[in-house]
């Protein structure tokens, strides 16, 4: 009896085991997977990433989003509209941190535009000086992690790729 119970808690304590590094493995599979298609957005230049961050406004429920022209745009890449409120937006696709221009950028556009609120979308992060600009300018600042967070919830590369792929 006492050697059934053994060869019983020795299989539980296998089984236990095989979950928990199959549980590890699928978990680094998923991050790995996120990671790529969180990394293709540093890939886009400069106005692909504005239609990209236009698609993100769409998904995340904006209305009327539009993509200004590339030059004398004001500081402005993209007008949209959620829930009544107008938006100015500038996007800022970077390899170091934004600084207070973009900040400063947006503010004239979000008068030019007539705009309730503006905000700075980056792949990046933001300038202590950009932060408290925006605070004193009350403009709105999307950095990486906010991105990355729309990116998972609407899954967005995901569907560009199976896009691509028709």
């Amino acid at each position: 009896m006492a050697q059934s119970n053994i060869t019983i808690l020795a299989a539980l304590i296998g089984l236990i085991a095989f979950m928990a590094v199959l549980a590890i493995l699928i978990d680094l599979y998923l991050r790995r997977r996120r990671d790529r298609r969180i990394s293709q957005m540093d890939e886009l230049e400069g106005h692909d990433f504005e239609f990209f961050c236009a698609d993100l406004l769409r998904a995340q429920g904006f209305i009327d989003v539009e993509v200004t022209r590339g030059s004398g745009d004001f500081g402005v890449d993209i007008l949209a509209e959620k829930d009544g409120v107008t938006y100015a937006v500038q996007c800022k696709r970077y390899s170091g941190p934004v600084g207070v221009e973009a900040v400063l950028r947006t503010y004239g556009g979000l008068a030019y535009y007539e705009r309730m609120v503006g905000a700075v979308m980056t792949n990046q992060y933001f300038t202590s000086p950009a932060v408290e600009a925006a605070k004193k300018l009350r403009i709105l600042l999307w950095d990486r992690g906010y991105m990355d967070a729309m990116i998972e919830e609407n899954n967005l590369l995901a569907n560009k790729d199976k896009r691509k792929a028709e």
